[in-house]
């Protein structure tokens, strides 16, 4: 079954290079035929097996019929390899399922800009799935061209959880019933690679405890962020959620079941982890956990200088005392800095904000948290913010400041993603990019690109994340 595609491939190869060459002599005396017949003359083909008498109308009908068998024989090859493909798929021994069709789902994602409908859908119950899925494709070698893309919820920009006629892996069928916890001294939480950091931090507060490291939207898929990096306002403190991870378990493009660690296949291990899924499926992973706050202290500030504004964020994740989470953004292009879909806050003196709608300025946004625990720290929370904050630049008139629970602040996006949704802004194209950029070239990037380039091109959001590079 596995070798029929490439015998096709193989005999159809020999038939194209005959047409082609039979084709050639043909083309090399009909030129000559051509002139010929004006002359009123004919002239004698001559094949490997055959010889053949043409008139110009004959060279004609020739032609015509070679074209018509070769891409008949190129339909019939891709519907042969097509229906030989699902074929050996359809008789996998899996606790899942392949769907051939109606899988318009898995040609789609967040960047809503690339549309690659595969040829066909994994929905995977057991790693052993997968495993049995790669190595099949691993076997059939290079000539059956397929790709493999492992799709979680569907965030990539560029098609990269997309598979042209290639086989996409559902991912949040790979869910397990129930996540694991360990509640010692170094507490963790072993997980599905399909399931969302939204559920993680549901089950993980049931014992007081939570991942140390977010993205800033949450209703992703681990084995997703961790392929990618995973990267929000905790990531100066604990890293990415890429550093706080202590086990893998991997298939690799052959196939196999690999777990990995930073003493296990450590090669592996770090190659995996915002490796883009080129070294490997995640398809379980262990994840450092810590004691949850239940309250935020959420802050923003204003700034009109970014060199202030980068200084400020600089000096805050390096600092000994800080806040708990340190993140940007830049408002362009008349941004309402008071009501929009990232924001909606009242700030200290509400006049005198007001006058900060950027109307074609660039205005900076520093985005801080403080947690606690109304228990113990209610009394000095304030007073421990108006310190942290004493030595800042920012605009003073620009605090904006709310106390919210430590889920609501964490899923924060998913809010904003609910607003521009019922205004139908949500599924549309997302052309994002991120870059890490040296501490060195950042000014020099800001005003090329922020003073520059989308000054009066674009009023999307635009986050900076202050990280150290040893974390």
């Amino acid at each position: 079954m596995l070798t029929q595609p490439l015998k096709s491939l193989s005999l159809n190869s020999l038939l194209i290079s005959s047409t082609l060459a039979s084709l050639r002599t043909l083309f090399s005396s009909s030129s000559s035929s051509s002139f010929l017949i004006t002359q009123k003359t004919k002239q004698t083909m001559k094949f490997p097996s055959f010889s053949l008498n043409f008139s110009q109308h004959n060279n004609i009908l020739f032609i015509r019929t070679i074209l018509i068998l070769l891409f008949s024989c190129a339909t019939i090859r891709v519907d042969f390899c097509f229906s030989s493909f699902q074929s050996s798929l359809q008789e996998l021994p899996l606790e899942g399922n392949f769907s051939f069709s109606e899988n318009e789902f898995a040609a789609k994602d967040f960047g809503n800009r690339y549309h690659f409908l595969p040829l066909a859908v994994l929905h995977p119950k057991s790693v052993s799935d997968i495993s049995t899925t790669i190595k099949h494709i691993w076997d059939m070698g290079p000539f059956s061209k397929l790709t493999v893309a492992a799709r979680g919820h569907g965030h990539s920009t560029r098609g990269q959880s997309q598979a042209d006629q290639g086989i996409v892996i559902n991912m949040r069928s790979l869910r397990e019933p129930e996540m694991r916890f360990s509640t010692g001294r170094f507490p963790f939480v072993d997980v599905s690679a399909g399931e969302l950091w939204i559920n993680i931090l549901h089950e993980s507060l049931k014992y007081g405890l939570a991942p140390k490291s977010w993205t800033d939207y949450l209703h992703l898929t681990v084995g997703g962020t961790l392929s990618n990096g995973g990267i929000s306002g905790q990531a100066f403190r604990h890293g990415p959620q890429i550093s706080n991870v202590y086990q893998l378990e991997v298939v690799t493009g052959k196939g196999e079941v690999i777990n990995c660690s930073e003493k296990q296949n450590a090669d592996l291990f770090h190659g995996v982890l915002g490796g883009l899924g080129q070294f490997g499926i995640i398809t379980k992973a262990r994840i450092s956990l810590e004691p949850a706050p239940k309250m935020v202290k959420w802050i923003r500030v204003l700034y009109s200088d970014f060199s202030a504004f980068t200084r400020d964020q600089e000096y805050l994740i390096s600092a000994e005392n800080t806040f708990d989470y340190i993140e940007g953004f830049v408002y362009i292009n008349r941004t309402d800095v008071l009501n929009n879909w990232r924001l909606s806050f009242t700030p200290d003196d509400p006049i005198e904000a007001s006058k900060f709608i950027s109307d074609g300025r660039i205005l900076y946004c520093l985005e801080l948290a403080k947690n606690f625990n109304p228990d113990n720290k209610a009394d000095t929370i304030n007073q421990d913010i108006e310190g942290l904050l004493s030595p800042l630049s920012y605009i003073r008139s620009t605090l904006f400041m709310s106390e919210i629970s430590y889920v609501e602040f964490l899923d924060r996006v998913h809010t904003s993603e609910l607003k521009l949704r019922s205004k139908g802004l949500w599924d549309i194209p997302h052309p994002w990019l991120n870059l890490l950029i040296p501490r060195s070239k950042i000014k020099l990037f800001a005003q090329g690109v922020f003073g520059n380039i989308l000054k009066n091109t674009s009023n999307g959001p635009v986050l900076i994340y202050p990280v150290n590079k040893s974390k």
